[in-house]
């Protein structure tokens, strides 16, 4: 047997011995990198010790997905390694585009089948880095992009693994051959409309015939700005203490942009990952600085993309999950259990209780008025959301509470009048913004330098 057809098991028995530990999922398109990963995994007590499992995902894009999906179930049962079919709905409506959204059902799949502390293991090898740092470099992406694929990073609870990353793509092949291993082939891998399968197709190649040696030399760029990326996510988090308001989440405006150009990247991303947000593109976040350099005082400034937005108000810089605005006129019934509100908010209340009969809550009304307890007079609500530090974007959200007679009880849980002082046993709680993703740490919201997977 040829040499490199022995080393992949090898290869991938010292990786094991060095990984995490937990339970492996093989994500098993069934082509033929993967194909060489799950069959060489199979080969080891090891692998199969962690109750090694494949995890095939149809997109349902392509007429053939179903024979294919077929194809992987016969040659797991032949190999005898359990695999869990996975039917997902690609939405590209979003503005996403039919790739980024095909990946973001995949792994938001594949994301919900990883046990605790498990392994998802992706079968990218040497050519696949090297494409992705030559498109992070065709689209002006910095160290973090540059530093391409992780071979480990944390992922749904459990980890990602890459472990065939500094492996050339000839290895697979030979390993698929000498195996005569039945593979499929994914015509849309050969498609130049798809940036990633242009390059594999068309430019690398080339490059390949005028520099032998250009695959490896983009992995040794990776491996540099892989260091290079680390030390600034190191030096943005020390940053991001100094910038972040904890109660409210927020970032000083005004000390972001007087930091280091090469520091806004990392502590932005050191901010809004943990929050299961997207991170703005380099041209995203050029667009921010620009708009937050020359909006006026009195302006809100605020950048939407993908799923996010960043807000900027009295200084502080806010990101939230993008939500198109509540109606303008809702009325909900509340007995006290959690209630979600138009737009993303959520009411609650500070310990248990049940109201007999409910409550309403209701969106506020133009001109409205609320006497907070203790206070002479009645307040306008604008005024009583100014006192308060509500963001005006939020203010639609917020709920007006009263009894089924329609006397006011509170605002939100910004005021409580004379009523609701008595009324309330347990305080109400106004959760203001929409409950934040689940965070698969790179499920649906990958970290920019992963979105080639």
């Amino acid at each position: 047997m040829h040499r490199m057809t022995r080393d992949l098991p090898a290869l991938l028995s010292a990786a094991l011995a060095a990984a995490p530990p937990g339970a492996l999922r093989v994500a098993y398109s069934g082509g033929p990198d993967s194909s060489a990963l799950l069959h060489a995994l199979s080969q080891l007590p090891a692998a199969r010790a962690r109750g090694l499992h494949a995890l095939h995902v149809d997109h349902g894009l392509h007429p053939d997905s179903l024979r294919w999906a077929a194809q992987c179930l016969q040659q797991c049962a032949y190999w005898q390694v359990p695999i869990t079919l996975l039917r997902v709905c690609v939405d590209a409506r979003g503005g996403m585009g039919m790739e980024a959204a095909a990946r973001a059902a995949r792994y938001a799949a594949l994301a919900a089948q990883l046990p605790p502390g498990g392994l998802l293991v992706l079968a990218q090898h040497r050519e696949d880095q090297a494409e992705t740092v030559l498109l992070k470099l065709l689209r002006g992406a910095g160290p973090e992009g540059l530093g391409g694929m992780r071979d480990l990073r944390a992922f749904a609870g459990g980890w990602l693994w890459r472990p065939l990353l500094e492996v050339p793509h000839a290895m697979l092949h030979a390993y698929t051959e000498a195996h005569g291993l039945r593979v499929i082939d994914d015509p849309a891998n050969r498609d130049p409309a798809h940036a990633r399968s242009f390059l594999r197709q068309r430019i690398l190649p080339q490059l390949g015939r005028h520099w032998p040696e250009a695959s490896a030399a983009l992995l040794h760029v990776a491996r540099l700005q892989r260091a290079v990326a680390d030390d600034l996510a190191r030096r943005g988090a020390e940053a991001l203490r100094t910038l972040l308001d904890a109660p409210t989440q927020t970032l000083d405006v005004t000390a972001w942009l007087a930091l280091p150009d090469l520091l806004r990247a990392p502590v932005l991303a050191c901010w809004l990952h943990p929050l299961g947000l997207d991170v703005p593109s380099s041209a995203q976040r050029g667009a921010l600085q620009t708009m937050l350099r020359e909006a006026a005082r009195d302006r809100n400034p605020e950048l939407r993309y993908a799923r996010s937005v960043l807000r900027a108000w009295r200084g502080r810089l806010y990101a939230e999950p993008w939500l198109p605005p509540p109606v303008s006129d809702w009325n909900l019934v509340w007995d006290g259990a959690p209630l979600a509100l138009p737009g993303g908010a959520t009411l609650c209340l500070d310990a248990p209780a049940r109201f007999n009969p409910p409550l309403r809550a209701r969106a506020c009304r133009a001109g409205e008025r609320v006497r907070p307890d203790g206070s002479a007079h009645a307040r306008d609500l604008g005024s009583l959301f100014q006192r308060a530090g509500i963001p005006p974007w939020q203010r639609a959200r917020c709920p007006l509470i009263e009894t089924g007679t329609g006397e006011t009880l509170a605002l939100g849980d910004i005021a409580l009048t004379a009523a609701g002082q008595t009324y309330f046993s347990a305080r109400p709680l106004w959760r203001r913004t929409a409950p934040l993703r689940a965070r698969l740490d790179g499920a649906t919201n990958l970290r920019q330098n992963d979105a080639g997977d």
